[in-house]
């Protein structure tokens, strides 16, 4: 029999999942943000979907996030005008996926997986990727192996990544955490970037697509957007899809890179549909629901079975300069090592503002040499020294002689200042960073062992 095309395969796919029976309801009530349906309740469960025919014929896509005396509570994706009594809501019955392929690189979508560049269709892959997808289990999954090059020096010298880890970018509003983002998909290696831009402002989300990823950052990427405007369900989906898009081109066998900002806003995202639902808040206003979505959609990202990776970067919006705020916390807790931008440090004009002394690579420092691991040592403990010294040197109460080792943090730190500080449009090689830390440090290095596996 001849080979189906591509779309009727997806079509023959999505035919095979529909159920025999059609199950309808009707719209009960209407309160905030749910809508009530009754009559279905004993054919769905949380999670899955309806669709809602408006009074002006528009077919509003729902999730089913609670139940409440006998009723089941639906959140629209868009806006629900036209919505009233005795609507008829159908139940779909089969589980949202996206199908996504080769052709989807240098594309931007939405949470449902449809193209908003206005640059035509999709094409689309022959195989459904669910959106909410679980983790491979852990025994099943490679070691995090291979130095990872993102082309920043702060990171590149003081937080080595590897291949399959999962770090976090935490920071307050207006620090550089779009700066960092936007410096690490242009320069970081990888086959695939995965980008999804998570209740993001509008105005921005197009100058990060076209001045800081650029044409030829965008070419090996899918860019997944969801606006502060949308609906909590969109912007929530939109995180789930930016990860379902990673595993498919990971399964293919390829190193995605998957940078996410900020996954705060996909905190938020679940509190509101949770608070909604009337499920009690927990802490600061984030409910239970809110912390066990995250090691779920967290999970999803690092080394594949057998070939493939997903490297993760994922930014987090502290509270109030906060480190220590619930979602921060939790995060930390979850990933593999985080990136701390200083608020302090952006006010006297270095960027990225990197805190190095407050940041941790969970893999460092196995996945260096020693020569590798004696450049970073040293750097770190001048640092470090002159650090804790710091108000009594500017207060010019340090009298130069009286410690040796204060005396070597005073000569090395405006040297060390000048490496960790970076244009934007600048990149350097893991190779060059170390080299730099050498020259400046005056300490012996070869070159041997870059890019060194964990593991093995």
């Amino acid at each position: 029999m001849r080979r189906l095309k591509l779309p009727f395969r997806n079509l023959v796919y999505d035919i095979e999942r529909l159920a025999a029976v059609r199950v309808f309801g009707r719209v009960t009530g209407v309160q905030g943000m749910l809508v009530e349906v009754g009559g279905v309740q004993r054919h769905i469960s949380v999670g899955d979907r309806c669709h809602v025919l408006a009074r002006d014929g528009r077919r509003v896509p729902c999730e089913v996030v609670g139940f409440r005396a006998g009723r089941a509570l639906l959140m629209p994706f868009v806006a629900i005008d036209g919505i009233g009594l005795g609507c008829r809501a159908e139940v779909q019955d089969s589980e949202p996926v996206i199908y996504p392929g080769q052709g989807w690189l240098g594309r931007v979508i939405d949470a449902f997986g449809q193209p908003v560049d206005g640059l035509g269709a999709l094409a689309m892959g022959d195989v459904p990727q669910p959106i909410r997808n679980r983790p491979p289990s852990a025994h099943s999954r490679s070691r995090v192996q291979g130095k990872v090059d993102l082309g920043i020096r702060a990171v590149n010298g003081f937080l080595t990544m590897c291949r399959g880890q999962r770090m976090g970018i935490f920071a307050g509003s207006g620090v550089g955490k779009s700066s960092i983002l936007s410096m690490m998909a242009r320069y970081t290696s990888c086959d695939v970037a995965v980008i999804g831009l998570v209740g993001e402002r509008g105005r921005e989300a197009r100058e990060f697509i076209e001045d800081d990823l650029g044409p030829e950052g965008l070419k090996r990427s899918v860019v997944v957007v969801s606006t502060s405007d949308e609906s909590p369900l969109m912007r929530r989906q939109a995180a789930y899809v930016t990860l379902a898009v990673a595993e498919h081109f990971r399964d293919q066998g390829h190193d995605v890179l998957c940078l996410m900002d900020s996954v705060t806003r996909f905190a938020m995202a679940q509190r509101e549909i949770s608070l909604s639902a009337g499920e009690p808040p927990a802490s600061k206003g984030y409910t239970p629901t809110v912390f066990a979505e995250l090691p779920r959609l967290l999970e999803r990202a690092g080394p594949g079975v057998g070939k493939g990776s997903i490297t993760g970067l994922f930014t987090v919006l502290v509270d109030g300069d906060d480190h220590n705020e619930p979602i921060a916390d939790a995060v930390r807790g979850i990933l593999d090592g985080h990136i701390v931008l200083d608020r302090a440090i952006a006010d006297r004009g270095r960027y990225p503002a990197v805190n190095v002394l407050r940041s941790v690579s969970r893999t460092m420092p196995g996945c260096n040499n020693d020569e590798e691991n004696a450049l970073v040592r040293r750097a770190r403990r001048l640092l470090a020294t002159y650090e804790d010294m710091a108000e009594l040197i500017r207060l010019g109460a340090y009298r130069q002689g009286t410690d040796p080792a204060v005396d070597e943090a005073i000569h090395y730190y405006p040297m060390l200042e000048n490496f960790l500080g970076q244009a934007k449009r600048e990149a350097t090689t893991l190779g060059e960073c170390y080299a730099m830390l050498a020259n400046i440090l005056g300490m012996p290095f070869s070159g041997n062992g870059l890019g060194e596996n964990v593991g093995e």
